[in-house]
C-alpha cells in the first residue's frame, strides 16, 4: 500500500524555493478542492479528517504522524487509536499554511515564496515538524529559506514582515519580525551609491517574484538613488512593525531628518484626515486608494477614515482605536532633535490627538515638541477646535500652553552654557540671542494674528485674551499694530464691556508702539476709552515733534544725531501683514483724515507766517518809538552838560586859585609877648 516516492533533486535543496520530501508517501497526483474540502488524489481512501476553520482536509494518518509531533501527541494522549478527526482552529497561517504543510508531508513539491514562508514557518512550529521526527523536516527547510533567501532580499523582507501581521504572536516568538526589521534597517542605512536591489515605490505584488528573478529588477548603475528611496516600501507596514523598523534604523545611526520625513509620509498614508483637515487638500492616488480598505481587526490593508466629532456617519469604534494607536506610536518614535519634523505636522498631529483622546502624557510630550519650534507655526495650524467641554470655539488654553513651552525653551537655550571655545563664545552667544529675539518677534506676530481671529468668539473671556496677549515680553513686539487690531476686533464682538473692562483690555497695548496709520485709526475709534485716545494723540504729537526735530538737526548738519523714533517707513515695515490687510474698511476715513491733517498743517504754516510778519512789524514799530524818545532825552542831557561846563569855567576864571591866594597874602604871625 505504501510505496516510495521519487527522490527530489537535492533532498534538502531550498535554493530554488521548492520543497519536497525524500521519504515515504502515498502515490498521488496532488490535492483536489471540492467546495470547502480538500481531497488527496489517490486510490486509497482517506482515514483522517483535519478541520481548519471552515475548510476540511481528508487525509491519511501515516504521512501526518511521521512528520508532525503534535499529531502524534494528540492521538496517543487521547488513548484512542481510532481517532480520525482533529480540529485546529488556532493554527497560524490558516488553511493556506496547513495545505502547504500537508503537501510537504505527502512529498508533493511546495513552492516557497516570500508571501507564504512566514505562515508556513509558523504552521510548522505549531505542528512540531522538527528534526527529531524526520531529517530535513519542514521547520529546518523553512528556517533555511528565511535566513538565506528572504533576509538577503529587500523586497522579500518587506513582504514577509507584511505577512506577519496575521501571525501574532507566533511570528514574534519565532523572531521573524525582529530579523526582518533588522534586515530592512541594515539595507535602509546602506550607502545609496551601493544599492543594487529593487526599491521602487510601485505597489508590491501579492506574491513576490522568486529570489533569483530579482537581478533584472535592480536599479541601473547610472541611476542616482535618492536618500528617501526606502520611504514608500516601509510605509506599507502596520504601525507596530513600522515602529520596529524605525527603532532599528535609529540604532543604526540614520539621520534624524530622514527618520522624521519617513514618519510624516507614513502618517500621510495612514491618517488621511491629517491632510484633509489640516491642509485642505485631498490625498494622492495611493492615499486615496488606501482609504478604501476594509474595516475590522485586520483593517490594515488601507488607510483609516477620519473621525470627526459630531458627524452623522461616525465610523466604527475600531477605526478610532486604530487611529489613536497610530498617533500614539508615531509620537513615541519622533526623533528628539529639533526640526526632525515640521511644526505644521506636529500641530496637525496634535489636533487629531486631542480629537481622539490620546493619552495625556503623550499629548503633553507633543505640546513640548511644538513649543521647541513654535516660531515655525502658521495661523491655520493654530486654529484647533476645542474638542472638550470648553465654551470657546477654538482651544485657546492649548495655544497658551504651547506659548509657555516656547518661552521655557527659549529661556533654557539662553541660559545653557555654550560649548564653543572661549574666543568664539561671545560671538556664539550674540548670534543665539539674536536668533531668540527674531523667534520671539515671529511668535508675537503669530499670537497677534491668532488673537484677532479668536477675538470674534463672544464666549472668549477677557481674562484669557489678556493672559495670552501679555504672555510675551515687551521686547518681543516692536510694533503693536497687530495687538491693536486684535483689541479692536474684541471690542466689536463684545459691545457690552464696561468702561473699566475696556481700560483693562487696552492696557495690554503700548500706544507709543503704534504706527501712524494705527494712531489715526485709533484717534477716531469710538470703541476705545477716552483716556486711551488721549494717550494715542499725545504719543502721535511726540512723534511729530521728534520728526520735526530730526529734520531740523539733519538740515543743520548734525550727522551724528540719532533720531529719537523710527521714521514712517520703518514703522510701516514693522507693521504686521495681517494688520495692513485689515485696513480696507477704514481706508476711506484714513484718507479723509490725512487730507484734513494736511490742510490743518497748511493753515498752521500760513498762520505761522502771518504771525512772524506781525511780529516783525511790531518789532519795527517798537524800535522806532524807542529810538525817538531816547534821542530827545540825549539831546536835552547834552545841552545841560554843556551849559554846566561853561558856567563852571566862568566862575572858575573869576575866583583866584588857592595857590595864588597863598602867594599874594603874606602870612601873618602872632606877636609873641616876651
Amino acid at each position: 500500500m505504501w510505496e516510495s516516492d521519487s527522490e527530489l533533486v537535492g533532498g534538502r535543496d531550498y535554493g530554488n524555493g521548492v520543497l519536497g520530501s525524500s521519504k515515504h508517501g502515498v502515490k498521488n497526483d496532488g490535492f483536489e478542492l471540492r467546495g470547502q474540502s480538500w481531497y488527496v488524489a489517490t486510490d486509497i481512501p482517506s482515514d483522517f479528517l483535519v478541520q481548519i476553520g471552515d475548510v476540511s482536509f481528508h487525509l491519511h494518518k501515516y504521512p501526518l504522524l511521521s512528520r508532525s509531533g503534535k499529531m502524534n501527541r494528540i492521538i496517543y494522549e487521547s488513548h484512542n487509536a481510532d481517532l480520525n478527526k482533529i480540529a485546529f482552529d488556532d493554527l497560524p497561517g490558516g488553511p493556506e499554511a496547513f495545505e502547504l504543510a500537508a503537501k510537504f508531508c505527502y512529498g508533493i513539491a511546495v513552492d516557497l515564496t516570500a508571501a507564504n514562508i512566514s505562515g508556513l514557518r509558523c504552521a510548522a512550529e505549531y505542528l512540531e515538524m522538527t528534526e527529531d521526527l524526520e531529517e530535513g523536516n519542514l521547520i529546518f527547510k523553512t528556517e533555511a529559506f528565511l535566513s538565506y533567501v528572504v533576509l538577503s532580499s529587500w523586497r522579500d523582507s518587506i513582504i514577509v514582515l507584511k505577512s506577519c501581521e496575521k501571525l501574532s504572536p507566533w511570528a514574534e516568538n519565532l523572531q521573524i519580525v525582529r530579523r526582518c526589521s533588522e534586515s530592512i534597517a541594515w539595507k535602509a542605512c546602506a550607502n545609496p551609491k551601493g544599492i543594487k536591489w529593487a526599491y521602487t515605490g510601485k505597489p508590491l505584488k501579492v506574491s513576490s517574484p522568486k529570489w533569483n528573478e530579482m537581478k533584472d529588477s535592480s536599479p541601473s548603475r547610472g541611476q542616482q538613488v535618492p536618500p528617501d528611496w526606502w520611504f514608500e516600501d516601509v510605509s506599507i507596514l502596520r504601525i507596530d512593525h513600522f515602529v520596529r523598523v524605525i527603532t532599528a534604523i535609529k540604532v543604526k545611526g540614520m539621520r534624524f531628518e530622514l527618520i522624521g520625513a519617513s514618519i510624516m509620509q507614513y502618517a500621510t498614508k495612514w491618517l488621511p484626515g491629517l491632510i484633509k483637515e489640516g491642509m485642505g487638500t485631498g490625498m494622492g492616488d495611493e492615499g486615496s486608494n488606501s482609504s478604501n480598505g476594509s474595516s475590522g481587526s485586520s483593517s490594515w490593508k488601507g488607510g483609516l477614515q477620519m473621525v470627526v466629532a459630531g458627524a452623522k456617519d461616525d465610523p466604527p469604534t475600531v477605526q478610532a482605536k486604530d487611529q489613536r494607536m497610530i498617533i500614539e506610536s508615531l509620537i513615541s518614535i519622533i526623533p528628539p532633535q529639533k526640526d526632525s519634523v515640521s511644526c505644521s505636522f506636529l500641530l496637525r498631529l496634535l489636533r487629531m490627538a486631542n480629537m481622539l483622546k490620546v493619552a495625556p502624557a503623550l499629548v503633553t510630550e507633543l505640546e513640548k515638541r511644538v513649543g521647541m519650534q513654535f516660531e515655525q507655526a502658521t495661523l491655520a495650524d493654530l486654529l484647533i477646535p476645542s474638542y472638550n467641554k470648553s465654551e470657546t470655539l477654538y482651544d485657546v488654553d492649548l495655544v497658551q500652553r504651547l506659548l509657555e513651552h516656547f518661552l521655557v525653551q527659549e529661556q533654557t537655550d539662553s541660559s545653557s552654557p555654550s560649548r564653543q571655545p572661549f574666543p568664539e563664545k561671545h560671538l556664539y552667544e550674540g548670534t543665539q540671542r539674536g536668533n531668540g529675539s527674531n523667534a520671539k518677534m515671529r511668535v508675537a506676530r503669530l499670537v497677534d494674528s491668532y488673537l484677532t481671529e479668536v477675538s470674534r468668539d463672544r464666549n472668549l473671556s477677557l481674562t484669557k485674551f489678556q493672559v495670552l496677549a501679555e504672555a510675551l515680553p515687551e521686547s518681543a513686539r516692536t510694533c503693536d499694530d497687530g495687538l491693536y487690531r486684535a483689541i479692536d476686533s474684541y471690542l466689536k464682538a463684545h459691545p457690552t464691556l464696561s468702561e473699566h473692562e475696556r481700560k483693562r483690555l487696552c492696557r495690554v497695548m503700548d500706544c507709543q508702539k503704534l504706527s501712524i496709520d494705527a494712531c489715526m485709526h485709533a484717534a477716531q475709534n469710538e470703541r476705545l476709552p477716552l483716556r486711551i485716545v488721549v494717550q494715542v494723540l499725545f504719543s502721535e504729537q511726540v512723534k511729530i515733534n521728534n520728526a520735526i526735530a530730526n529734520n531740523t538737526l539733519k538740515e543743520a548738519g548734525e550727522s551724528q544725531y540719532q533720531p529719537m523714533i523710527s521714521n514712517r517707513k520703518t514703522l510701516l515695515e514693522g507693521t504686521p501683514q495681517s494688520f495692513q490687510e485689515g485696513w480696507t474698511a477704514a481706508k476711506k476715513d484714513i484718507n479723509t483724515l490725512k487730507f484734513e491733517l494736511e490742510s490743518m498743517k497748511a493753515k498752521y504754516l500760513e498762520l505761522q507766517n502771518d504771525m512772524e510778519n506781525l511780529q516783525r512789524q511790531f518789532d519795527k514799530t517798537s524800535k522806532q518809538k524807542q529810538t525817538s524818545a531816547w534821542t530827545s532825552g540825549w539831546k536835552k542831557l547834552s545841552k545841560l552838560t554843556k551849559m554846566t561846563n561853561i558856567e563852571t569855567h566862568d566862575i572858575g576864571s573869576q575866583l583866584p586859585t588857592a595857590a595864588d591866594q597863598t602867594r599874594k597874602t603874606p602870612r601873618r604871625w602872632r606877636n609873641s609877648i616876651s
